[in-house]
């Protein structure tokens, strides 16, 4: 763990590293060094000190789901390197997760010459950027007073925290405690739905009667199939997944990649790519179905046993003729018989290629189809997860070894740390994350109808928001325009008080804007995404510089101002918190043989040592004491809850509808191109945008395929305009075959830089999106948008 070196073997000897670190943070010159001249004589060299240099494992708690295993090089209060896992790790059972270039450029992010490092009040509009440096008594005591007399004048249904995902990695986070002192005062409007995975977490429920339809990866070591839908792993890492991947590529397991864009996932792991246009995913389902069910090569004896609504004899009562599988496929209630042919024409996918496909997933066994999130983003998205869990049961691919149950993928036997104790919300009402900002303009829109829960009406609208750790307010936030309207109407919201490590787009639009530390400047712990297993300490290595303080820190100071500060912080500092976090997460689990907190700063990991879990496997082995948890108590593939629903957006047999703005749309006349965005590898969301050495990974460009292009005299670097009616974005063109004609795409996450005249120059696609909101999980439909573009 702790190496040591001395000068002269490499590393800096303490002076100079710090200045040199400094410098390029352009906190202070380096200092002058007279050199010799040429023919003087050198003096002698003064005895090098021996300089002690701790290699810490850690990892980052930003919103990134590898938890990679990074290697902070710390001396003299100093990180100087990153470096990653070495061959001598410490448990040889831990699958490698090495850094990526993300973890690798830490660094230079956190010693950024940018970033924040005082507390600032706003001077200037909302939106300016404009701020003065005040002390922080003055700014725990400007919070304390605004939420007492803003509570008191509009409720406390009036408070409200957004989404801070630049902490979402980890068990311990400042909107974490801010909610805590919150409930401590009152309560505060809650909001639901998760903007990255809600749609399909919402929707997977109605086939299997629960979410978490994932198995662990281990299960997959010897599937000869694996369908990659939407999932692009290799750039946005979920845990283990390329770790297995990668050593099932080796053990001959055959990757298929569906995605309009050809992937970096495609070029590293598949043997066959096939584009599709975004929303048609539905589509091409259906197709594949009728492929499967009219050839014969479904699983009957599974379907009979573990299915309703597959055919005719299998529907629940009391609903008409013609509604099951079957009768959708072969026209019997619509007269449109779900042929390749048929789809092709909608997803522009060969006939012949929807053949193979289907006749591939159906007659190999086991096979594994993998849905990621970036599908269920559209407002069709409910849908495309329900029909790739129905695939999954017509081929008998749920609960048993190799297969994939499909939908959202969460794993049920995931372990998590405790969390810190959170006060009962004496506030009921709950409202989507897409209902924020009527809740903001006007709190009368938000009824049940278009996502508010637990209430029949919003008592205020929001008057005090924090926005900690968090870049949604003005640039992940679908339909930008339409937010920073709200926002810069200052009667609206009143106080807005946001953290941050940079001067982010959002940040420009808080009131009291304050300088957060990073990772490496607290303690945390830190939790992958999908089916991986393990937690990582992420401890406190350097000491914050300027006046920067965590949100924890600063809270506390608020709390001590109300009078409440020894029932929120129960006396802990924050390192307190994560070592009463461990304590807490060991107790609740007496079988995990968990170390103690001494012995975790020492192992500085814990890898859960589960059996291979295979999702719904008991189910499917024994129906009868272990049904699934739907009513009927078998796997749904026609739902009597959605039919009952009565929604045209929402059928009780996940199938193809035409998607507002998809290819189908009348309003692609006007506006001819689907946009979409990626995850990207330099960046997780939008943070590391201010990252210099990420920027030169990958610039932000719009991927065009050459036939648009061509149609649109654009050649490879021109500037070119994004635009529909919602905005402008201009930035360099991609001329690319990656990416299927009709379709063009942008890495997401990008920083909103509007222009005098308002054209974004920043490539920040969310100028261009609809906050349309999905007819079930009422949740985010961001990536489907109609655009035209054109030379600029």
């Amino acid at each position: 763990m702790n190496n040591i070196h001395k000068k002269g073997e490499g590393v800096f000897p303490p002076v100079s590293r710090r200045h040199f670190i400094q410098a390029s943070s352009a906190l202070v010159a380096l200092p002058f060094i007279s050199l010799p001249s040429r023919g003087q004589a050198e003096t002698a060299p003064v005895a090098a000190e021996a300089v002690q240099e701790n290699v810490v494992q850690t990892c980052s708690t930003f919103d990134c789901g590898g938890k990679c295993d990074i290697r902070a090089h710390v001396s003299d209060g100093v990180v100087t390197r990153i470096s990653t896992r070495p061959d001598n790790a410490l448990d040889p059972d831990m699958p490698v997760m090495r850094a990526c270039v993300r973890g690798r450029a830490y660094r230079k992010f956190v010693y950024h010459p940018d970033r924040l490092k005082y507390p600032m009040k706003r001077v200037g509009k909302r939106g300016e950027g404009k701020f003065e440096r005040i002390s922080w008594d003055e700014a725990t005591t400007l919070i304390a007073s605004n939420l007492q007399t803003l509570t008191a004048q509009y409720g406390a249904a009036s408070r409200y925290v957004h989404v801070g995902t630049a902490v979402s990695g980890g068990t311990f986070s400042g909107d974490k405690m801010v909610r805590r002192l919150l409930n401590l005062t009152g309560g505060y409007l809650e909001s639901y739905h998760s903007v990255s995975m809600g749609n399909t977490a919402a929707a997977t429920p109605y086939t299997y009667g629960t979410a978490a339809s994932g198995s662990s990866l281990d299960t997959l070591l010897d599937t000869k199939l694996v369908i990659l839908w939407g999932h692009n792993p290799t750039e946005t890492i979920f845990g283990h997944s390329n770790y297995f991947f990668q050593k099932m590529k080796q053990n001959g397991t055959r990757f298929i990649v569906v995605d309009p864009r050809y992937s970096d996932t495609v070029s590293s792991l598949a043997e066959q790519w096939i584009p599709l246009l975004p929303t048609t995913d539905n589509a091409l389902m259906d197709a594949m179905m009728y492929v499967i069910v009219t050839e014969n090569l479904h699983d009957s004896d599974f379907i009979t046993r573990y299915t309703l609504g597959f055919d005719e004899a299998s529907m629940p009562e009391g609903v008409p003729a013609n509604e099951s599988l079957v009768a959708y496929l072969t026209g019997a209630k619509d007269g449109v018989v779900k042929t390749p042919e048929w789809a092709e024409k909608i997803t522009h996918v060969p006939a012949q290629t929807i053949r193979q496909l289907a006749r591939e997933y159906a007659s190999t066994k086991p096979a594994a189809l993998i849905q990621g999130w970036g599908p269920q983003r559209h407002n069709c998205g409910e849908r495309t997860a329900r029909g790739s869990t129905l695939l999954a049961s017509i081929t008998g691919n749920v609960g048993i070894q190799g297969g994939w149950a499909a939908g959202y993928g969460g794993c049920a036997n995931r372990k998590f740390a405790a969390g810190p104790e959170m006060p009962d919300n004496p506030v009921k009402a709950k409202i989507s994350v897409m209902n924020w900002v009527q809740a903001a303009d006007d709190a009368s829109k938000v009824t049940p109808d278009v996502g508010l829960k637990e209430a029949d009406r919003l008592d205020s609208n929001i008057r005090i928001l924090f926005s900690l750790a968090g870049n949604y307010l003005a640039n992940q936030n679908p339909d930008l325009h339409q937010a920073t309207r709200v926002l810069e109407d200052e009667s609206k919201i009143r106080f807005i008080v946001a953290s941050d490590l940079f001067m982010t787009p959002s940040a420009k639009y808080a009131d009291l804007l304050l300088p957060e530390t990073s990772f490496m400047e607290r303690w945390n712990i830190g939790e992958t995404w999908g089916t991986a297993s393990y937690l990582i300490l992420s401890e406190k290595l350097i000491e914050p510089e300027f006046e920067r303080r965590s949100d924890y820190d600063w809270l506390r100071e608020v709390a001590k101002k109300l009078g409440i500060e020894a029932d929120f912080s129960q006396g802990r500092d924050e390192k307190g918190w994560i070592e009463h976090i461990w304590e807490q997460t060991r107790l609740a689990m007496p079988d995990e043989n968990l170390p103690d907190f001494a012995t975790l700063q020492q192992t500085r990991q814990h890898l859960f040592k589960s059996a291979p879990y295979i999702a719904f496997e008991e189910n499917i082995r024994d129906p009868k004491n272990h049904p699934f948890p739907t009513p009927s108590g078998k796997i749904e593939i026609f739902s009597k809850r959605l039919y009952d629903m009565h929604h045209p957006e929402i059928p009780a047999l996940s199938h193809y509808v035409p998607a507002h703005e998809g290819p189908e749309d009348a309003l692609a006349k006007t506006f001819p191109l689907q946009l979409i965005t990626w995850k990207g590898k330099n960046r997780a969301n939008s943070t590391q945008y201010a990252n210099p050495w990420l920027v030169e990974v990958q610039t932000q460009k719009l991927w065009i395929n050459p036939q648009d292009a061509e149609k649109r005299s654009i050649r490879q670097g021109d500037s070119v305009r994004i635009h529909n009616e919602r905005g402008i974005c201009q930035i360099p063109a991609e001329v690319t075959p990656r990416i299927i004609p009709g379709v063009v795409a942008m890495q997401a996450g990008a920083w909103w830089h509007p222009d005098e005249q308002g054209v974004d120059r920043g490539g920040c696609a969310n100028v261009l999106s609809s906050a349309r909101i999905t007819a079930l999980a009422k949740g985010n439909s961001h990536q489907t948008m109609l655009v035209e573009v054109a030379k600029a």
